[in-house]
């Protein structure tokens, strides 16, 4: 064996901590969220005071789009660079994900070169192979059947405006899907309550949460009872992406889910309004509200970056003092 061969680890080094991944909420316990939490507030604040903050100095995070995206790409790439590490950016058309070479295969190969890695696709058993056969942990940046980074994001801007979650309410209209999917995890973690409030025929699927009993969730026939006294009223466009070919029959279907004024005057009196966007006033939700004093999608927005830096960081570098 030569000199050079023996330099060469085969494995992982030893006495490493094991790998995490997150690809859903529930992968965190309810300690582990509460300190991404309290890390992303630090790491804003350094960020707003032009304070450097380059605790991933020398990483690579690849970032794997099967699905389009803007916040997503930006709040990763800027949060990335800003604590102080490189990007790589894959989509289909340049890499082999699923395609020309197995999963698996691209799995062994990407996290051989990288640090970390973030995947964007359709369906959640994907992802779930891929970190099977990784070597760094992986981050569920969106797919069919959850969006754990965006519900990070959105608890953070809550606890930002109002304080602790714990307790509140939040109302959910529209779509049960990958987002009302993650909202009834968090809030099976985190202490509050989800008013869900579908159409015949999209409902949530309790199962695919993964959650043991209906303890954190009330579902509504009526979006408008579904707000009352609510402490947070959100929603998503009525057609995800991938379901374009529903685009007709789903206009039809949530015609009555449009989050209107009224429906945040049911709500507490200082309730918020969130969306995670891309937003199609006049559907979804009315320009009013989206536009109005009650709506911090902004905040959310930007929040992304941070929350997302916080949990590379914990991912790489476990609890920082």
């Amino acid at each position: 064996m030569s000199p050079l061969h023996k330099g060469i680890p085969s494995t992982l080094p030893k006495g490493a901590p094991p790998v995490r991944h997150f690809l859903q909420f529930a992968d965190f316990t309810t300690e582990e969220h509460l300190y991404v939490l309290e890390r992303a507030a630090l790491i804003k604040k350094r960020f707003k005071n032009f304070e450097r903050h380059h605790s991933l100095a020398d990483r690579t995070l690849a970032m794997i789009f099967e699905k389009a995206s803007t916040r997503t790409r930006v709040s990763f790439e800027a949060g990335m660079y800003q604590l102080g590490g490189s990007v790589v950016h894959l989509t289909t058309g340049d890499s082999q994900l699923g395609r020309a070479e197995p999963i698996e295969d691209s799995a062994k190969v990407i996290s051989r070169m990288t640090d970390i890695v973030m995947i964007r696709t359709y369906e959640q058993t994907k992802l779930e192979r891929f970190a099977a056969h990784s070597r760094v942990p992986v981050i569920n940046g969106l797919t069919n059947e959850f969006h754990p980074c965006q519900i990070l994001a959105d608890i953070f801007t809550y606890i930002e405006h109002r304080g602790p979650i714990q307790g509140k309410t939040v109302a959910w209209v529209g779509d049960g899907n990958n987002m009302a999917n993650t909202w009834l995890q968090a809030a099976d973690l985190l202490g509050f309550t989800v008013h869900v409030s579908t159409p015949s025929g999209y409902e949530i699927d309790q199962s695919i949460a993964g959650l043991r009993s209906a303890d954190s969730y009330k579902v509504f026939a009526d979006p408008l009872s579904a707000c009352a006294s609510a402490d947070l009223v959100t929603t998503d466009v009525w057609t995800s992406m991938g379901f374009e070919a529903e685009n007709e029959a789903r206009l039809k279907a949530f015609a009555s889910w449009r989050v209107s004024l009224d429906m945040m005057a049911a709500a507490a009196p200082d309730a918020l309004f969130m969306h995670c966007l891309p937003a199609h006033r006049g559907e979804e939700v009315d320009a009013e509200v989206i536009d109005g004093p009650q709506s911090v999608v902004w905040d959310e927005a930007e929040n992304r970056m941070h929350v997302q830096k916080a949990l590379m960081e914990y991912l790489l570098l476990g609890r920082l003092g």
